[in-house]
Order: structure tokens, then sequence, then C-alpha cells
């Protein structure tokens, strides 16, 4: 059973806009957060946003300014909108369910920004 989907993604033209939707499976209790990582290639996996189901915000520095997260803790659901893509923004970008018991992954969807 999947337990964190990502959905989005894909090919994005420099300067465009990205939206990222992901959700938890029900059979994951009391998720504290929810946010985006991300990877690119011979990179570490960095921040891209954070919420809690509190509505508190963190934002990687590399996204500051571009990006917006929001969460719906009724349908355990956490979108992240990107805009202003650069090639740097390239990478796999992956899905975090922060819950009490512990955290939860999704596989990743790509993001690729090329002309």
């Amino acid at each position: 059973q999947v337990q964190v989907e990502e959905s989005g993604g894909g090919l994005v033209q420099p300067g465009g806009s990205l939206r990222l939707s992901c959700v938890a499976s029900r059979s994951i209790f009391s998720i504290i957060a929810m946010g985006w990582y991300r990877q690119a290639p011979r990179s570490e996996r960095e921040l891209v946003a954070l919420i809690s189901t509190s509505g508190s915000t963190t934002y990687g520095d590399s996204v500051k300014g571009r990006c917006a997260i929001s969460i719906d803790t009724a349908e355990n659901t956490v979108t992240l909108h990107m805009n202003s893509l650069n090639i740097e923004d390239t990478a796999v970008y992956y899905c975090l369910a922060v819950a009490v018991r512990g955290q939860n992954w999704g596989q990743g969807t790509q993001v690729t920004v090329s002309s």
C-alpha cells in the first residue's frame, strides 16, 4: 500500500511555475507536519518546504520568496507552488509526512527545468 503519493512535476521551462501535490494515506496516524524535499544528481537531499498541521511553515534558503506550501489536514494533502524556476531546481522532489511514530516518504517525482 502506498503511504505517501506525489503528483505533478515533469518538464518546466525556465521562468515557469510548478505545482506539486501529495496525499498521505489514512493509515498514517497523528501526522504533525508534511512537506517537500528534493535531491539533484550528485547532491544531498535538501529541504524545499515544510508545514505543520497548525500552519507553521519553513522554507529552504534556495526557494525562499519563490515558493508557497499549504496543507489540508482533513484530506492529509499538501500542495507546493513554486515560480521563477531555473535549471538548479531540477531534481527529484520527495513528499514527506511526519507522524508521531516517524517519517513517511513518497517515491519521488522528477522535475526537470529545461528549454
